[in-house]
């Protein structure tokens, strides 16, 4: 979803059976091969001075007490962005992570057919199997 903001969020539903820190890990490992893939264009390292032109990947929203902004919020932010839920296939023509705003949120809803997140609700997705695949691409 986009952030409303300066970034974008990927929103995996998983079934509630790990602890916060057991998800949290994992999604360092996710961002530890990202950043491995393509160091150039990735980090995982929060300090701004680190990150210069690069891409932050911040596992760290998946820590217990983290916040995100909602889907559907309206940003304190000039032009009034809006977070808002998207599909993979939008990303190519996104102009940016605060590209709906409340002047056009309500022309996109008007023209999506579904909501991106129609079945998100009903995902029952573990961490076991991608935890398997990050130990084999990572060599654990």
């Amino acid at each position: 979803k986009t952030t409303g903001g300066k970034g974008l969020h990927l929103v995996v539903p998983i079934v509630r059976r790990l602890e916060w820190d057991d998800v949290k890990t994992f999604c360092k490992k996710v961002a530890d091969l990202v950043v491995a893939a393509d160091p150039g264009h990735f980090t995982a390292n929060m300090s701004k001075a680190a990150r210069p032109g690069k891409i932050f990947i911040d596992y760290l929203r998946n820590g217990r007490g983290a916040t995100a902004v909602a889907a559907y919020s309206t940003r304190a932010k000039a032009g009034a962005p809006v977070s808002t839920p998207i599909d993979w296939k939008e990303l190519d023509d996104l102009g940016g992570a605060n590209a709906f705003t409340i002047r056009n949120i309500g022309r996109r809803l008007d023209k999506r057919k579904r909501d991106p997140w129609a079945e998100i609700g009903g995902l029952r997705q573990g961490l076991a199997k991608p935890l398997r695949a990050i130990a084999r691409l990572s060599g654990a």
